[in-house]
């Protein structure tokens, strides 16, 4: 483990500042942007004989031939045999931004083929997660008898035996880990089955709408090898990168290898606004720059997920296919009343499964249930509860009926999907799946106490070892003057930042806190002066109440190193930069 960065061995958050890497004290502001931009990707784990592809991340320097992957050709194939034929095909999506993005790229690929396709997107409360067989055998009476699942499958079992007997062929694109046996598909595209090539698992981080788009690049070539574009025009895959793109970040996936190639490219394209339903959105969401990969997590994923949460689950995907600059208008106005309205009900969740949460002591595990509680909102709780407590929650709402729908997010070192799977297996659990950082699950509310015993036990260990080795990581240390537009800019040049490709964390001080405050609903706002003469804004988000936001309110004029991320903040009438602070320990 590297040294204690600043010599910090316990903020006022309570845990230990570490540089990023062994050699990492380095002073940033110091750096040349291409001496940083070197510094920062050896943080996150680039050889140095690696460093000019990852400087610029290709598709062409990152992208695995798609047949690596079982059965991608079977279903690639399946799937040109249908545009050559010209069979109605439908895709089958998750209700969340990855399923959506999935569908809708698979859905614009296939049209642009000339071949009729339809979607269907389960109701969250009416029919759950996933496949049913009813749905596949209700989708093959009215016309397909191909349907490809997207996000998606990998656990339905009967659903898909169901649709054989009536005659439906199933591919399914998938992400979510697998069992030992799989359920009988046509096909069965998922980088994360059990008996996959060592080649292929290396991408098993992969949102489900980066395998539908390495199906959409080995279906092109299928055709081109049978020379189905000898008289007619091959569409651009690389147009539909955007989608790739945002469904990859909202999914929380992995930005390293083929995923940060995907953003990157992705955001190209996204810049363009060539999508009219997310050229909609941008401006529904008002954002008039070019989007970053944060603008993906925090403002486009959140709205097109709220349809799937508490309104509509096909507005995000019609929101996606649309050509007409008029319904992609109105479904944008709408997602973003949804989302407005997600919020509400989401903060009510929140406060009962907070307090809830107080009757599992130091479990491991924090599962928490509540009769009443929106289903389409709790993964989301569940992630504020991760972040509260340090530790994996699961929420689980419980209907009238008894029957609990659960949602759990984990922390790093601690694979939540493997253990849901393996309690589902016992009997525990009704439905379950996932991967390692969030699953899902059904279950009778009588067995949620025993599920709760089950993971503490499972995970105990996975959970102690990760909260002994949390600290938090700093990428450099600067001077008060250093938190400039100047120093922004230069470090957007190693991304995009996200999951596994974290944002680079920086460390500032010694400054003196001039003014505090709480804005909004509990964000905590600083104004701070440094010893060079700098001052420059601060803000710790939903921390009014925890132990670092009423440190921080209560600290006028003692002195304070601070860490967090430093962004740009283009509001006024200059640039100026800001701190989203994350940390603090005393200087003095």
């Amino acid at each position: 483990m590297s040294e204690a960065a600043l010599g910090i061995t316990r903020s006022i958050a309570g845990q230990p500042w570490r540089w990023r890497r062994a050699s990492a004290d380095m002073v940033g502001e110091n750096l040349a942007p291409d001496d940083l931009v070197t510094q920062l990707l050896l943080a996150r784990g680039v050889a140095r004989d690696d460093l000019d592809r990852q400087r610029t991340p290709t598709l062409r320097g990152f992208m695995p031939d798609p047949s690596l992957f079982r059965d991608m050709d079977a279903a690639a194939a399946r799937l040109a045999d249908a545009v050559e034929r010209h069979e109605a095909v439908t895709i089958f999506g998750d209700y969340d931004v990855d399923g959506a993005t999935s569908a809708a790229l698979l859905v614009r690929l296939l049209r642009a083929l000339g071949l009729p396709v339809g979607v269907y997107i389960p109701d969250r409360l009416m029919e759950g997660y996933g496949p049913s067989g009813a749905a596949l055998v209700k989708i093959g009476e009215a016309g397909s008898k191909l349907v490809v699942t997207v996000d998606c499958g990998a656990q339905a079992f009967d659903a898909i035996a169901e649709a054989n007997a009536a005659g439906v062929e199933v591919i399914v694109v998938d992400h979510h880990q697998c069992a030992t046996a799989l359920p009988a598909a046509f096909a069965l595209v998922n980088p994360n089955r059990l008996d996959e090539a060592p080649e292929a698992a290396i991408h098993g981080n992969l949102a489900a709408v980066g395998v539908a788009f390495l199906l959409g690049a080995a279906l092109l070539r299928t055709l081109r090898a049978r020379s189905f574009f000898a008289d007619r025009d091959e569409p651009p895959l690389i147009d539909l990168l955007d989608l790739v793109a945002l469904g990859t970040v909202a999914d929380v996936a992995r930005l390293t290898g083929f995923n940060r190639a995907l953003v990157t490219q992705g955001l190209k394209v996204m810049a363009r606004r060539g999508n009219i339903g997310l050229a909609a959105l941008m401006d529904a969401a008002r954002l008039t720059r070019p989007p970053g990969a944060s603008d993906m997590g925090f403002a486009l994923g959140p709205r097109i997920n709220a349809g799937g949460r508490v309104g509509k689950s096909d507005l995000g995907v019609r929101l996606l296919t649309t050509d007409d600059p008029q319904e992609a208008a109105d479904i944008a106005q709408q997602l973003c009343r949804l989302n407005e309205e997600r919020r509400a009900i989401e903060a009510a969740v929140l406060d009962e499964a907070l307090a809830a949460s107080a009757a599992c002591g130091n479990a491991p595990v924090a599962v928490v249930a509540g009769e009443g509680w929106h289903p389409g909102v709790i993964g989301i709780v569940a992630g504020r509860l991760k972040e509260r407590l340090h530790r994996p929650a699961i929420v689980i709402a419980v209907d009238e009926e008894g029957v609990g729908k659960g949602s759990g997010r984990s922390i790093s070192g601690v694979d939540l999907g493997a253990a849901i799977l393996a309690a589902k297996e016992t009997g525990l659990l009704v439905a379950g799946g996932g991967h390692a950082m969030a699953a899902g699950l059904t279950i009778a509310a009588d067995r949620i106490d025993a599920l709760g015993t089950f993971l503490n036990d499972r995970l105990a260990a996975d959970v102690e070892r990760a909260s002994g080795e949390r600290s938090l990581l700093i990428d450099a240390v600067l001077a008060p003057r250093g938190i400039s537009p100047l120093w922004c800019d230069a470090i957007e040049s190693a991304g995009p930042y996200g999951a596994g490709w974290p944002a680079p964390r920086v460390a500032t001080g010694p400054v003196r806190i001039v003014e505090s405050g709480i804005v909004g609903a509990d964000h905590v706002r600083l104004i701070v002066a440094g010893d060079d003469g700098a001052r420059f804004k601060a803000v710790a988000f939903r921390s009014a109440e925890t132990v670092l936001g009423q440190t921080l309110l209560g600290a006028c004029g003692r002195k304070l190193w601070l860490a967090g991320r430093a962004k740009r903040d283009d509001w006024g009438s200059r640039p100026a930069a800001e701190l989203h602070l994350e940390d603090a320990a005393w200087a003095d």
